[in-house]
């Protein structure tokens, strides 16, 4: 299909100008085809907004809307003003020009600054892809909602927020062994040295999530079931709602990859539903023990990658966790996510080059189980 590869190239394009981002650049891409919401969560300064910008502009006919939110951030500056030749004659109409309503790709930073004014109008817009103000209905032509925060809402009405974002994804500063790279590219990224920047039109996109919808998604449905159960009762809420929208992310990824039907790595986009970063471990353990055993030659990249583990950083988690099961009156919510992580740090631990290391951790893992047993 010449549209997928045409995305597939500038998803390729944008990796290259941002080393070390795969993984959000891989997200956005999914997000794109699945026509769903991506939430970005990290430092100033990890390139989020500069992602989003590059990845607009190889949209050839689409319009970026990009904007900082802060506590004092009115309607008029998101949605734009009321016209005043309509307002002389008593009608409210907004003028949309060159604002939200008329976006096609969406960046709104520091999301979770939005106050009760526009809030409303938010959130029908991130869960429906509508403009209601007054009398005014707009559908948006928007194709994805890209949200960034440095930090995680508090109040519960900003949950509802949180919760119109399908994708949730951690951007990082990079590796310290890839700063050299990340010099090169930021430098002709700044500089503007990039020759023949590929693109693909917005209505090429809208075909590629029509096709996602057409995704046989028979082959996994058990497995993503067993999926939702498990998360539920190690106390990660997955709506029905979610439930539903979330196999679409799945169709994304069998879509990308060349396929019109899903297979069990695309499992791997549900690594990124997390409502706390407490969940993001407790995810990659669940999700990971299922896809590592069915790796195929036509998976999605980002199924593949399993990030070689740190020796300490495991013992210091054998440790906490242990520390954490003598605590008194565990829920069972609770109990749950500890045998979750620790499952979770056991197939880690298959990765630890070192065999010395590897042995004695295993071993504090065994000894840790059965604990467990002895006590359930």
């Amino acid at each position: 299909m010449e549209t997928l590869n045409k995305l597939n190239t500038v998803l390729k394009f944008v990796k290259e100008s941002f080393i070390g981002k795969d993984e959000i650049v891989d997200l956005l891409g999914i997000s794109l085809v699945a026509g769903e919401n991506t939430f970005l969560l990290g430092p100033p300064g990890t390139a989020k907004s500069a992602i989003v910008r590059l990845l607009s502009q190889s949209i050839e006919d689409g319009k970026n809307f990009e904007y900082l939110l802060t506590r004092f951030t009115e309607p008029n500056e998101i949605f734009g003003p009321f016209d005043i030749r309509k307002l002389k004659e008593g009608e409210l109409v907004t003028n949309t020009d060159g604002m939200l309503p008329e976006a096609s790709l969406i960046f709104l930073d520091e999301i979770f600054n939005a106050n009760s004014a526009i809030l409303n109008s938010l959130l029908m817009a991130l869960n429906e892809k509508i403009f209601r103000r007054g009398k005014e209905t707009k559908k948006l032509p928007a194709l994805i909602f890209i949200g960034a925060s440095n930090v995680l809402p508090e109040e519960d009405s900003l949950n509802a927020l949180l919760d119109r974002f399908l994708i949730r994804a951690k951007c990082d500063y990079v590796d310290p062994d890839s700063l050299q790279d990340l010099l090169i590219a930021g430098w002709n990224l700044e500089n503007n040295q990039i020759i023949d920047r590929p693109t693909i039109a917005s209505e090429e996109i809208q075909i590629l999530q029509f096709h996602c919808r057409k995704v046989n998604l028979s082959n996994i449905r058990k497995d993503y079931i067993d999926i939702v159960h498990t998360l539920r009762n190690t106390g990660i809420k997955v709506s029905d709602r979610r439930a539903v929208k979330l196999q679409n992310l799945i169709a994304a990824s069998a879509l990308i990859s060349g396929r019109n039907a899903a297979i069990k790595t695309d499992l791997w986009v549900l690594k990124y539903i997390w409502d706390t970063e407490d969940q993001i471990e407790i995810l990659e353990s669940i999700i990971n023990n299922i896809i590592e055993k069915d790796i195929e030659e036509k998976s999605h990249p980002q199924a593949l990658m399993n990030k070689a583990p740190d020796p300490e950083d495991v013992m210091k988690e054998v440790k906490f966790l242990a520390e954490k099961w003598q605590t008194e009156s565990l829920s069972f919510e609770e109990q749950n996510a500890i045998k979750d992580k620790l499952r979770y740090v056991q197939n880690r631990c298959a990765w630890i080059k070192n065999i010395d290391q590897r042995t004695y951790i295993e071993s504090e893992i065994e000894s840790l189980w059965q604990k467990i047993l002895k006590t359930i």
